[in-house]
């Protein structure tokens, strides 16, 4: 048995950008499995989400109608959301604001919050419009830290 010596003879510069992008790939596994983790994300939503128990309004202007949102929350859960002020002649002006009001309280009723919340092409910019009004209003809803 005759034992042959192998020398094997590496570049700094082959192991330098060998470690580099082991590295960046190390990187990029672990950015991607922190930004798609869903578990953190409902774990924050549940643990932001502490109002002051009432009825709470916000606003809406169509032409020169005002509609008042009002959603009424408990401590931990909104509970109801309608419209205020609405009277015939506005309801028959935009005929799509009830039944939006409708699908998008639904949605928040079973979420319990206003992310991923979904409205057809048809109505979407009535659904922003009360979005946008049902947020400043829990925005007025939430318990100040």
């Amino acid at each position: 048995m005759s034992s042959k010596t192998k020398i094997v003879v590496f570049h700094m510069k082959e192991l330098i950008y060998t470690a580099i992008f082991v590295g960046l790939a190390i990187l990029f596994i672990i950015l991607m499995v922190c930004m798609f983790d869903k578990k953190g994300d409902d774990k924050k939503t549940k643990e932001t989400m502490k109002y002051q128990a009432g009825v709470y309004t916000s606003s809406i202007l169509f032409n020169d109608n005002v509609l008042d949102v009002e959603v009424a929350v408990d401590e931990k859960k909104i509970k109801s959301i309608s419209l205020v002020n609405l009277d015939e002649s506005t309801a028959t002006m935009y005929p799509l604001v009830e039944p939006a009001l409708e699908s998008l309280s639904e949605q928040i009723y079973k979420k319990q919050s206003l992310e991923n919340i979904t409205y057809s092409e048809e109505n979407q910019y009535t659904s922003m419009v009360l979005i946008n009004a049902i947020e400043d209003a829990l925005d007025k809803a939430e318990v100040k830290k």
